[in-house]
């Protein structure tokens, strides 16, 4: 894959490898991003965008470059919390949505993922591990990081009891699977209400994953990963902070730690799915992507040769294993449909 954002000659020709390999010219990108969903609803004869936003960095990113693109008035935002949601997740959307003075709704999805069983059917699931787990007590799952250790790695789920007590279990395949399955409603009932409110607007919807998410397959089918236009897939996770600051995003969000905030206890993205905070990860993935010799990366995220290549075999396999996420349906007779593409 290679990068899409144009850099300066003079970032090209730095002699030590590190962040400013990632710098661009942020108001000249946002005019293509703006132009690209500008042609997007043309196109397809949609007059806005609806979005989700949480607080988070990269729905407000999205939600400001819309904004740029087509004004307030086309932009239209749901803050979407559920019982296991952040306490502070609406106080940081709801500043967003007031600061870029676009229209909003509050939908609490939580009746939604009782009604399919979310939470008792992931309940269950932890119970295969942990019996005692119930009533007040909270969870999340994580994973080994990949620079400790290029041994196997198993998803593990940490419990804490109605006291405050934590506990980490190794978790069964089919346990693990479970929860992550029970879990996946949480995106796709938020991705049924965007489409809701899009269908009645007649406006399209946007996604929100940065280059990592995108290219590592960190997205829910048919759920965050569903989508019309997705404006920030090739961005960077820290040129993405960088478009926060250019497009006034903001301070408190974009002091805001990056959090899953799908399980009931607090969860970095790193101790679930990525193998080092984003600005490392970003070096390591752009390095993989542009051939940079392994030692420069090195050098620039703090790493070993050998920890850098673990990086870089973790990267490929998440590629190879979530392939399917970014597959269209297939179809047995694609032509005698008379269509380009489904």
């Amino acid at each position: 894959m290679n990068d899409t954002v144009t850099t300066s000659p003079e970032t090209r020709r730095a002699a030590a490898y590190g962040l400013e390999a990632l710098r661009f010219d942020e108001e000249a990108e946002a005019k293509r991003i703006g132009d690209a969903i500008r042609r997007y609803l043309v196109a397809n004869k949609r007059k806005g965008i609806v979005l989700g936003v949480s607080g988070g960095i990269d729905s407000s990113v999205v939600a400001a470059l819309a904004v740029k693109a087509l004004g307030p008035g086309r932009v239209f935002a749901l803050h979407m919390p559920e019982q296991e949601s952040s306490d502070d997740t609406i106080g940081f959307s709801t500043k967003l949505t007031d600061s870029l003075g676009i229209r909003s709704t509050l939908e609490d999805i939580s009746p939604v993922l009782v009604g399919l069983g979310a939470y008792q059917r992931r309940d269950d699931a932890i119970r295969r591990v942990v019996p005692a787990y119930g009533q007040g007590w909270k969870s999340k799952i994580v994973l080994p990081s990949v620079v400790d250790s290029d041994a196997f790695r198993l998803f593990s789920v940490v419990v804490e009891d109605p006291y405050g007590a934590q506990s980490i279990h190794r978790l069964t395949t089919e346990a693990y699977l479970e929860i992550v399955a029970a879990t996946n409603f949480k995106q796709r009932a938020r991705k049924a209400l965007e489409y809701f409110h899009a269908d009645r607007l007649n406006y399209a919807v946007a996604g929100t994953p940065n280059r990592l998410e995108y290219d590592q397959g960190f997205f829910v089918k048919l759920g965050d990963g569903a989508a019309d236009l997705k404006p920030i897939a090739h961005l960077y996770k820290s040129q993405v902070y960088a478009m926060a600051a250019h497009l006034g995003v903001p301070e408190e969000i974009q002091a805001r730690p990056s959090t899953t905030d799908t399980y009931s206890l607090e969860q970095s993205q790193e101790e679930f799915y990525f193998s080092l905070p984003y600005e490392r990860m970003d070096l390591c993935l752009h390095g993989l992507n542009n051939k940079v010799p392994t030692a420069e990366v090195a050098e620039a995220t703090g790493l070993t040769d050998e920890q850098v290549e673990r990086v870089y075999r973790d990267i490929e396999q998440k590629r190879r294993t979530t392939a399917y996420l970014h597959a269209a349906p297939e179809l047995v007779d694609k032509a005698s449909l008379n269509i380009n593409s489904l």
